[in-house]
């Protein structure tokens, strides 16, 4: 199972560096994570200011 990021998120970036398998990318100002790489390791959402991100 992925993380997902919501739209709380409000692009800080502050989960690319904690992330493992750089499944985290910036698309159209929001950030997303590619299910396929995504090791649901839960990194990028203990550094998420708004708790925008969250097991699918």
């Amino acid at each position: 199972m992925a993380y997902k990021i919501s739209d709380a998120c409000i692009n800080c970036g502050s989960c690319d560096s904690e992330c493992p398998v750089e499944a985290i990318s910036e698309k159209d100002s929001a950030r997303f994570i590619d299910a396929e790489k995504c090791m649901d390791c839960g990194a990028c959402a203990g550094v998420c200011p708004t708790e925008a991100i969250s097991a699918e």
